[in-house]
């Protein structure tokens, strides 16, 4: 990704106030991008109402959307070098604006689905280029702020996109969940174009285009997001749809890296991931996405589902995961110029993995108050975790790979979300459908305690209005049936956070088998 050199002896001068307000634009950028692939979660069922799509269809508003930003995310070096970087840029931010406001007229499903891949797309390309911004703008020795400005956009944005989506919905429509990048992106777009050095186009680089790779690539991770979304629905490989569509993801992706393997010019530099900190530091960010999105996806549908909240209700509760990052991020780039940086991401993700298992004991009375505790928790693991693990997979990436090594460490910690959120929403289903089973076998009509009960709710519905007893005890059958149900997802759902935590916990050890080394802006240890 070309940005124009900065001078060597210029590199460890302060940045200038210029300099920061050019880094700041890339970061709303990166940040409304990743808010955005959020922000629909809890007001999923007031879209689907405002386009007249059933409740099944609704999860590709949010997956259009993840599909268009891992496609592009690590294709943004590449094409940033072929428009140049401020060019690239300013296009598709103003093209993001533009989709964004589209996305609020979408008149049914599929030109939702259309309008939010292409605001993907040109959102994905927001994320990498801020990084790249960081490394190639700041002088090394505020990298580490940079990072943890990074950061925000990383873990606060999604954790904030419900909270945010659920208040506009309740309270302006859910059309205003599009308009809210507007006013951010206007100052985004004025700096950056007031600010980022004119480069000329280097249209011969298109001859040199590694284009079976980029085809392969769209071809495989468009079909893998199709199968983890559809998979959960149609009962994975029991359906052939979903046997399919996983042959063309594997034999397409598979393809793709052994391209991106033996290319001279490869449009993805997977070869970044046999250096040792770059290797097991992007593996310990996809298991970060797996739970950062995963969390996202799991609490929402928990108080939905099982509680009832609205999308405001929902919000509020997610606040807390979200909120408290702001206070502790600003300290990130102290702690990693005093303790080990491996030390602090390894701690942070345990108190993360912790945040999920305390969430492992749920009742039908577990709700926002009981969740506050875990969300400040989850809070303070997840603030403490992505500069200082951006910073241990940087180490011994050259500053001209920092544009390639970005885009593959987003694109997968992306991926890792996108894996997580399909593992977890299956993990629950069969879960429930196991503890159905199990208390099913308990409740049945030959238990005393079964009849005493069916007894109690049909007196209960005789004395509320139900005259007829057959009828009355047909809704107390049913009324218990509904019981069943319900303490089975709950049960499901806590089965699903000891999974979410186990993952974090792996990803914690990952990190352990890093180098050592100097992280950007830190002083060596």
């Amino acid at each position: 990704m070309s940005v124009a050199a900065t001078p060597v002896a210029d590199q460890e001068r302060p940045a200038s106030l210029k300099t920061w307000i050019t880094v700041f634009a890339g970061l709303i950028g990166a940040f409304m991008a990743v808010l955005n692939i959020q922000i629909t979660n809890a007001s999923l069922l007031n879209i689907e109402g405002g386009i007249g799509t059933g409740v099944d269809n609704g999860a590709w508003i949010s997956t259009a959307y993840l599909i268009g930003e891992i496609i592009v995310i690590p294709l943004t070096d590449y094409l940033s070098r072929v428009f140049s970087f401020r060019r690239f840029l300013l296009v598709n931010a103003l093209l993001f604006l533009a989709f964004s406001v589209a996305c609020a007229f979408a008149r049914n499903l599929e030109e939702m689905i259309i309008l939010r891949a292409i605001q993907g797309f040109t959102g994905g390309v927001l994320i990498p280029m801020a990084f790249t911004l960081i490394l190639t703008k700041l002088p090394r020795s505020q990298h580490s702020v940079g990072m943890a400005l990074f950061a925000i956009t990383a873990t606060f944005a999604p954790a904030i996109g419900p909270t945010i989506g659920g208040y506009l919905t309740e309270n302006y429509g859910w059309q205003y969940i599009f308009f809210i990048n507007l006013v951010p992106g206007a100052f985004m777009v004025t700096a950056l174009y007031l600010n980022l050095e004119r480069q000329p186009m280097n249209l011969g680089l298109l001859k040199e285009g590694d284009w079976f790779g980029i085809l392969a690539m769209a071809i495989g991770l468009g079909a893998l997001q199709t199968v983890l979304e559809e998979g959960n629905k149609n009962d994975w490989l029991g359906s052939p749809f979903i046997v399919r569509l996983t042959i063309v993801a594997v034999v397409f992706l598979a393809l793709f890296v052994w391209i991106e393997l033996t290319v001279k010019n490869p449009a993805v530099n997977l070869r970044l991931l046999k250096r040792r900190n770059f290797g097991l530091g992007t593996v310990a960010n996809m298991l970060v996405g797996f739970g950062l999105y995963g969390s996202v996806y799991l609490l929402p549908q928990y108080l939905g589902q099982v509680q009832g909240y609205n999308s405001e209700q929902i919000g509020s509760v997610m606040a807390w995961t979200g909120l408290p990052q702001l206070l502790i991020i600003p300290f990130v780039p102290m702690l990693m110029g005093r303790f080990d940086t491996r030390i602090i991401v390894f701690l942070g993700l345990c108190v993360f993995g912790g945040s999920c298992f305390m969430n492992i004991h749920m009742s039908a009375n577990y709700s926002g108050d009981q969740l506050w505790l875990p969300n400040i928790v989850r809070a303070v693991g997840q603030a403490v975790v992505m500069a200082p693990l951006t910073a241990i997979a940087m180490v011994g990436v050259a500053r001209h790979e920092s544009a390639a090594a970005s885009g593959v460490f987003n694109m997968l910690r992306n991926l890792g979300g996108a894996f997580g959120t399909a593992m977890l929403a299956t993990i629950v289903t069969k879960r429930e459908q196991f503890h159905s089973n199990t208390i099913g076998n308990s409740v049945n009509l030959f238990s005393e305690t079964v009849r005493g009960r069916l007894d109690q709710m049909t007196a209960y519905f005789m004395a509320h209005g139900v005259t007829d007893p057959v009828a009355a005890r047909e809704q107390a059958i049913i009324a218990l049936g509904q019981t069943v149900k319900r303490q089975s997802l709950i049960m499901g759902y806590s089965d699903t956070f000891v999974v979410l935590g186990a993952m974090l916990i792996i990803a914690a050890f990952f990190v352990l088998l890093t180098k050592k080394g100097q992280a950007s802006g830190a002083p060596a240890h």
